[in-house]
């Protein structure tokens, strides 16, 4: 998932879309997120190709010599770099609502000016109090969301509070926005061997739509299904759509 999201972002009714059509889905709490290990605040001791290696550290953990990789958003960045750095472990890769990995992107537009406004007042709160840093998040939430559909304030606020609570906070997450890493494969998504689904709404704030059209374009044979108005985020009036996108792209890719 993405940056201090934990796998609870990937929601349970969406993954069993995924299972019920007959696929074996893990989910799993990125490092500072969940359950996950924690660290202080400001200075994590570990970089994106280390997280890259955890996605295939659950792999092992599970007996699992190739699968069916996604990613969303960072979390997208984190699942191009599992497949550059261990090819022979991915079977196929779907980006979702992310950005091409050790590219220039400076050509491409930026996050809105309505969301860069709402991000900074991030740097005045105080990670440590409940209240404050759930307010935040819902705002954030509204921030992100689809233009073409609802948004579920009292829903986001419900789950939000259930992540707060899983994760003892979010403070360490906050660690995701210090991260360097994945030097070594700039300019080399063309060497990207499984094949690539992008999918990407036309309203993402974070990264406009042609963040993920210029990844498309970057892997030779990638699919790239556009969600009409769809935000930063996997809005359950959408999951049809992307449900049905990744898993034909994994049935049509079992025997890579």
């Amino acid at each position: 998932m993405g940056a201090m999201a934990s796998m609870l972002w990937w929601p349970v009714a969406f993954c069993r879309e995924l299972a019920d059509a007959g696929l074996y889905v893990i989910r799993y709490d990125n490092r500072d997120t969940g359950r996950s290990t924690k660290y202080p605040p400001g200075e994590p001791p570990y970089t994106f190709d280390d997280m890259a290696d955890d996605a295939i550290g659950v792999l092992d953990s599970h007996g699992i010599g190739k699968a069916h990789v996604a990613g969303m958003s960072m979390g997208g960045m984190i699942a191009q770099l599992v497949t550059l750095r261990h090819p022979s472990r991915v079977a196929s890769l779907t980006v979702i609502s992310s950005s091409p990995m050790g590219m220039d992107t400076s050509h491409l537009p930026r996050m809105s000016d309505a969301y860069i406004e709402h991000s900074a007042e991030g740097a005045d709160l105080d990670w440590t109090d409940r209240r404050q840093v759930i307010d935040f998040m819902v705002r954030d939430t509204r921030a992100i969301a689809s233009i073409a559909h609802p948004f579920d304030e009292a829903g986001m606020r419900a789950f939000i509070e259930q992540d707060y609570d899983r994760s003892g906070g979010f403070l360490s997450a906050t660690n995701h926005f210090s991260l360097k890493g994945g030097s070594k494969w700039k300019g080399r998504l063309h060497e990207m061997q499984a094949p690539l689904l992008v999918i990407h709404g036309t309203a993402d704030p974070i990264f406009p739509v042609e963040h993920g059209e210029a990844l498309a374009r970057a892997v030779a044979g990638a699919k790239f299904l556009r969600v009409d108005g769809g935000g930063h985020e996997l809005h359950p009036q959408d999951w049809p759509a992307i449900s049905a996108a990744i898993i034909m792209h994994i049935r049509s890719n079992r025997r890579t």
